[in-house]
């Protein structure tokens, strides 16, 4: 059985609507073989992700950049996954090449009240020197969740469910 890994900082309620559309869509009837891990990003570790197939990200976008709950999920699994740096330390060494998790798909969603840029240029980079391959476009939403921004969510998380499934 597939693993998908959800790891998301949702405390506030627009966080956590679209947190749970992502769930709904990768829990579709439809999608089978796969488990959906989901641990907040303060808790998430090193041993979650080698285990997972694929990767859903989930932030708010606070003063533009990610938030620092994903930032200390980054931080404290980046070099045990062997993400790779260049030679500033900056994260985005040689392509991921030496990277355990290289290839593995990822999707992410982001909502800010004002712009999410920021946060999204953080998230990509840091998951490029992991070598996580971009599997559907980045969900940036501004403002209130609405309709349109749910069933975008529900999708983001069947399309990562279904290129895990059986």
């Amino acid at each position: 059985m597939s693993r998908l890994l959800v790891v998301h900082h949702s405390p506030t309620r627009s966080m956590r609507t679209l947190l749970d559309a992502v769930l709904g869509g990768a829990h579709d009837e439809a999608i089978e073989g796969v488990e959906v891990v989901v641990p907040p990003a303060l808790e998430a570790t090193a041993d979650d992700v080698l285990a997972a197939d694929g990767y859903l990200l989930g932030t708010p976008a606070n003063f533009g950049y990610m938030s620092g709950a994903l930032k200390h999920f980054f931080d404290s699994t980046f070099l045990q996954v062997g993400g790779a740096l260049a030679d500033d330390g900056s994260a985005g060494g040689p392509a991921g090449s030496s990277a355990r998790t290289a290839g593995r798909p990822f999707g992410l969603y982001v909502h800010g009240r004002y712009d999410t840029e920021g946060a999204v240029r953080a998230v990509v980079s840091i998951v490029g020197a992991l070598g996580w391959r971009q599997a559907a476009e980045v969900l940036s939403v501004i403002g209130d969740v609405q309709e349109p921004q749910r069933q975008a969510a529900y999708e983001l998380g069947g399309t990562l469910a279904a290129l895990l499934s059986d």
